[in-house]
């Protein structure tokens, strides 16, 4: 084992993406940086080819968020919420089953994803829940910009996109 120091701000990150009691920092940086399917897609690129290693599908995952920051959409949104339900319903689209990744991001009291309103009123008197357009999810609103970005950060990071994509789209809340 190494010691290594942090800043405070990436301390708090790092706790708040604990799982369940005990999980090490080691655990939660290698599940949020995805150290294993690195390592599967490293193994796989200096593997013999057999076949072509990705689908038009895949080649995909991503550009939809790339055409939602370079266009004019997130701008003409009115409000932080508004913006928020937006980013997710672009997430969803733009990879689906990675977006399941929702139902693990939880608070110390409440649950934020659910596939139905019922769920989330019954983790919190004034969740205010909302459907996420195109999407079988439902997401809580009544939380400040703050926790909106948190909440798109770790769903971002879970579903393997790169740090500067997640910065870009939170600072767009």
């Amino acid at each position: 084992m190494k010691t290594i120091e942090v800043d405070e701000d990436l301390y708090r990150y790092i706790a708040s993406n604990t799982r369940h009691i005990g999980e090490s920092a080691s655990d939660i940086l290698r599940r949020l940086l995805q150290l294993e399917q690195m390592v599967a897609q490293v193994e796989a690129q200096t593997a013999p080819l057999a076949e072509p290693s990705t689908t038009p599908a895949e080649v995909q995952i991503g550009q939809r968020i790339e055409q939602m920051l370079q266009s004019d959409v997130l701008g003409e949104q009115e409000s932080a919420i508004d913006r928020f339900m937006h980013i997710l319903s672009v997430l969803y689209q733009d990879n689906p089953s990675a977006f399941a990744q929702a139902n693990d991001i939880k608070g110390r009291k409440r649950i934020y994803f659910a596939d139905d309103e019922a769920a989330l009123l019954a983790s919190g008197n004034t969740t205010k829940p909302k459907a996420i357009a195109g999407s079988p999810y439902w997401v809580i609103t009544n939380t400040n910009t703050g926790r909106k970005r948190n909440i798109v950060a770790q769903l971002m990071a879970a579903m393997g996109y790169s740090h500067s994509v997640i910065e870009r789209v939170c600072h767009s809340i």
